[in-house]
């Protein structure tokens, strides 16, 4: 696959930012950090670390899936959290249902998040079916 194309899903948050919610390209898929927004309601999904990290792992499984791949393609994993010692055990934990020891490669930092109440923000690079 040559080109760029935009990946647009009603099943994920569209903020209204300029940003798409992943772009296509080179065979592989780059999902912008996604936080735990509704996607019926565009706020935030009240809950401890747990329940926001599925919350964005939905998201981006949604936006993979629209994009044609999945997260089982996934590659690289950067996952922010607004309070990493607090935070890192739960996280992990709710992560784990989503990818095992072979998942993506990943990175995990603290990092200010764009709204008071997000936990978590996780972005994602999956690649393309053969």
């Amino acid at each position: 696959m040559t080109g760029r194309e935009v990946i647009r899903t009603d099943r994920a948050p569209r903020t209204g930012l300029p940003y798409a919610q992943a772009i296509r390209a080179g065979g592989l898929v780059f999902v912008a950090g996604q936080v735990a927004l509704d996607a019926a309601t565009g706020k935030i999904v009240e809950g401890d670390i747990g329940v926001q990290t599925r919350r964005v792992l939905e998201n981006v499984k949604a936006i993979l899936e629209a994009a044609g791949t999945s997260l089982d393609r996934a590659v690289e994993a950067h996952c922010f959290l607004a309070d990493i010692k607090r935070d890192f055990a739960g996280f992990n934990e709710a992560y784990r249902e989503y990818f095992d020891d072979t998942g993506p490669g990943r990175t995990t930092v603290q990092a200010a998040l764009p709204r008071d109440g997000l936990l978590v923000e996780i972005r994602i690079v999956a690649a393309m079916p053969e």
